[in-house]
């Protein structure tokens, strides 16, 4: 958190920052500042350090004296991230609570030294006694929040960060004064506080998201990754020769580790060629295309070359062609795969993950007979053992799922007599078959992002929707998503822009499966998916790997190019309202509103 006042520049009073929230939420959001509560009194701050047991930081009590915090309801003053202040009651409330919490999850804080308890760091705790949790948090209840340090020493005053799902931390304000001077800037200058600007909508204070910057020319994952070679197959190992007379041979007794054998995703296509199956797979890149062995398959996946891109495999198996992958993200087990693939045909899918294995059958693009052919089997993780200590242990190098490993030959055995396909396995391992790289298709939209919505980011959306003809809508939410693409860069690409043009015309293009637009999306999002481990920590990553020739900055820019191109897709090809929701959740710009006044005024 960085603070808004400069380090040089001596603080205000708590009474004179209170002053200026108070004049600024009075001049531009008085619905929030009739929100504020009147001061507390000192018999209230009394009663309340008592049963608290502990003394109220002199800020703190100069805070309550201005206000006991606030009214709870729509319109209340918040302080970004952080929440409407507490009043005393609120104090009282949510610290006993947190209290509560703190004992039950002592242990997990302890480090085990009795002899340095009073040495401790002040944040090696879930919950201090010392510690008011002076904010509400965004949720306005005690998940998160700010926190004010009441103990004496060092840390006496100092103001934190509590959330629940992490531990605690210091913020780099040093004292609730700073804070409230930091509430008053942010309000008088509309400084950012935790990525988030104040406004004034509508005559109350709402946080809105910083505008955003997005590098104008990330570096391209994939055009990197076409300038690097393909791993050529490992030589095959030499056999170990046999012992010589008079050798000895070491002779061990008990079972042998035995490893997960390779067990691939598969998908059988009736009647389908291997090279269009890989086409419908999502193969674009015909020059990746070329003979591979599961093993040189794996290898190359792997590697700079693929850049994150799925690799799968293609062949024949009598009537029946086949897919198959073994690493990467899985392409097979996805429906909007398996729909592409069993378009006018029918497929049989055999997938394997973890403790679960599938039989998956579908027949002209839908699910056949809604599932009634499908099979699952879920097996037991059986490479922990349980020790006489009463302890476990795990074995390493053994098949963790033994159980699902049979299920897996057992579905592939019973495809001869359900669908009279013969397939060898092992076969189709060793030998070298069509292979490429997928560009993957794009995702269907969930569910949960279809429904209709009411509100976006404090704005009415509900009103907006109903109060305004669908043409007049249609035209501005388009002006906003030319906005959007602007913002991201996603105009840059000739295809987005072709479109973009004709929506301006009034035109509403068809989104179809493999037109330029479609490759183009599909690529933006595998840039992103490429460029991710760069948000990762060096510790994650394999030892010895090379160092990333993109950075965290290279993956935001194409991750929110890939979420503009969503919106562009969602556009397309869904209801207005629903589209208008995408495109309003995802602009950049702080000022969004002020425009989208602008376009729903303009001819």
């Amino acid at each position: 958190m960085t603070p808004t006042t400069s380090p040089t520049a001596p603080l205000p009073s708590v009474a004179d920052s209170w002053a200026r929230i108070d004049a600024w939420l009075s001049e531009h959001a008085p619905l929030s500042r009739a929100r504020l509560m009147p001061p507390a009194s000192p018999e209230a701050i009394a009663e309340a350090e008592e049963r608290l047991d502990l003394r109220f930081h002199p800020e703190l009590v100069a805070s309550l004296r201005c206000h006991d915090g606030v009214e709870l309801e729509d319109g209340a003053p918040v302080f970004g991230h952080f929440g409407p202040l507490a009043g005393v009651s609120g104090i009282v409330e949510n610290t006993l609570f947190l209290r509560s919490v703190g004992e039950d999850v002592e242990d997990e804080y302890d480090n085990g030294d009795e002899h340095d308890a009073e040495d401790r760091h002040e944040l090696d705790a879930y919950w201090r006694h010392e510690w008011l949790l002076i904010t509400h948090g965004i949720c306005w209840d005690a998940q998160d929040g700010l926190f004010l340090t009441c103990r004496g020493g060092d840390d006496q005053g100092r103001v934190g960060r509590y959330f629940n799902e992490d531990v605690p931390s210091f913020s780099a304000w040093p004292s609730l004064r700073a804070v409230l001077s930091a509430f008053a800037d942010s309000l008088e200058r509309r400084l950012p506080v935790g990525g988030q600007v104040p406004l004034a909508v509508d005559g109350a204070l709402i946080w809105e998201d910083a505008t955003r910057t997005v590098k104008a020319a990330p570096t391209s994952p994939l055009t990197l990754a076409d300038a690097e070679p393909e791993p050529e197959p490992e030589p095959a190992r030499p056999q170990p020769e046999p012992p010589r007379s008079g050798s000895y041979v070491t002779i061990t007794f008990g079972s042998s580790p035995t490893p997960e054998p390779p067990q691939p995703d598969l998908v059988f296509a009736e009647g389908m060629t291997a090279e269009e199956l890989l086409r419908r797979a999502g193969v674009v890149r015909w020059e990746t295309v070329r003979d591979r062995s599961h093993a040189h398959a794996e290898r190359s996946a792997a590697s700079p070359w693929a850049a994150s891109r799925p690799l799968v495999r293609a062949g024949r198996s009598g009537d029946w062609g086949f897919l198959a992958q073994s690493t990467g993200s899985p392409q097979l087990t996805r429906p909007e795969v398996l729909r592409r693939l069993a378009r006018d045909t029918r497929v049989v899918a055999v997938t394997k993950k973890g403790p679960e294995v599938r039989l998956t059958v579908y027949d002209h693009g839908l699910p056949h007979a809604e599932g009634a052919q499908d099979r699952l089997v879920s097996s037991p993780r059986e490479d922990y053992v349980r020790l006489p200590d009463g302890t476990e242990a795990q074995s390493l190098g053994v098949d963790p799922w033994p159980g699902s490993t049979a299920a897996y030959k057992d579905f592939l055995a019973g495809l001869r007599d359900g669908f009279g396909i013969e397939f060898d396995l092992d076969r189709a391992l060793t030998d070298p078959l069509p292979s490429g790289l997928v560009l993957p298709v794009l995702d269907d939209f969930p569910e949960w992002s279809c429904r209709p919505h009411t509100e976006i980011r404090n704005f009415p959306l509900g009103e907006l929707v109903e109060g305004t003809p669908a043409p007049r809508l249609r035209a501005a939410i388009t002006a906003q998503l030319r906005r959007l693409a602007a913002e991201t860069g996603l105009d840059a690409f000739p295809e987005v822009a072709t479109v973009l043009a004709a929506l301006g015309r009034g035109e509403t293009p068809e989104p179809a499966e493999d037109s330029a637009l479609d490759v183009r999306m599909r690529t933006i999002v595998a840039e992103a998916a490429a460029a991710r481990p760069a948000t990762e920590p060096a510790w994650r990553r394999p030892r010895g790997a090379p160092e990333l020739p993109f950075t965290e900055e290279d993956f935001r820019a194409w991750q929110l190019r890939a979420d503009a191109s969503d919106t562009l897709r969602r556009f397309l090809a869904l209801p207005l309202p629903i589209a208008t929701a995408s495109v309003l959740h995802r602009r950049l710009s702080e000022d969004w509103r002020s425009e989208l006044a602008e376009d729903l005024a303009a001819r």
